[in-house]
């Protein structure tokens, strides 16, 4: 049923963005490591599958950081979707650190999804570009479980008009990090006793970026209620607006 209505959803976004005129928002989808209980193949093709069926995206998926490297590159795509975890601890050249926050902080957009947050903790611009990140040790999770999810900003672009919605998923609890965020969608905590943020937006310099905690696997990235939020994440951190 999940799957039925992901598809009438994202159908009927690819009719309206393949109209006339329309030109797709360009997006680079890094991916390519992660830890091993969580397939990351699967998840970052889950990913480009929604993306591409919004029909508003045209997304170039790679599969490792050496992009970052090239700032001529970089210039082609509004935002960067990051699912990629560090977990072979990939030692970024200062180049590619330099090219990343430049280019978010010019005007483009940023979107760490789930583990990715916990790549580089002791690089101080990442942890202030994704808001909030996990740490290895003191962030965590209970069991996967389904979760009652609240609705926290409907004004927001990105959240207008959606309701509260269940997920089956992790619920990320105890990420570290102190810049204000602006929350969009959080959660009850059994595992934490917390309310915890799941889905934030926050200005770093000039760009956007929109960080999305869901996504152990391919099903909880097709959680229609979750890929609508993406779908709208991305096109806001991209453009600073979503078209529907």
């Amino acid at each position: 049923m999940r799957l039925t209505c992901l598809a009438v959803i994202f159908s009927l976004l690819a009719l309206a963005s393949s109209l006339p005129g329309a030109e797709k928002i360009k997006l680079l989808l890094i991916t390519g490591d992660d830890v091993g209980a969580h397939t990351w193949k699967e998840t970052s093709d889950a990913t480009l599958e929604l993306l591409s069926a919004a029909g508003k995206f045209d997304v170039k998926v790679v599969e490792n950081m050496d992009v970052l490297q090239k700032k001529d590159e970089l210039a082609n795509y509004a935002a960067i979707v990051f699912m990629l975890y560090n977990d072979k601890k990939v030692e970024l050249p200062d180049a590619a650190k330099t090219n990343l926050v430049e280019y978010v902080k010019s005007g483009r957009g940023f979107v760490p999804c789930h583990l990715a947050s916990a790549s580089f903790n002791d690089w101080k611009e990442w942890n202030e570009m994704c808001g909030r990140y996990w740490v290895m040790g003191k962030s965590g999770h209970g069991p996967r479980s389904e979760i009652k999810v609240k609705i926290a900003n409907r004004e927001h672009p990105i959240a207008k008009g959606a309701e509260d919605f269940s997920a089956d998923d992790e619920l990320y609890a105890k990420l570290l990090g102190d810049v204000k965020l602006n929350v969009l969608v959080e959660a009850d905590s059994d595992w934490s006793k917390k309310t915890e943020p799941l889905m934030w937006t926050l200005d770093y310099g000039q760009g956007r970026v929109f960080a999305n905690a869901f996504g152990h696997d391919g099903k909880a990235v097709r959680t229609p209620a979750v890929a609508k939020l993406m779908v709208r994440g991305c096109e806001w951190a991209a453009t600073g607006k979503v078209s529907e």
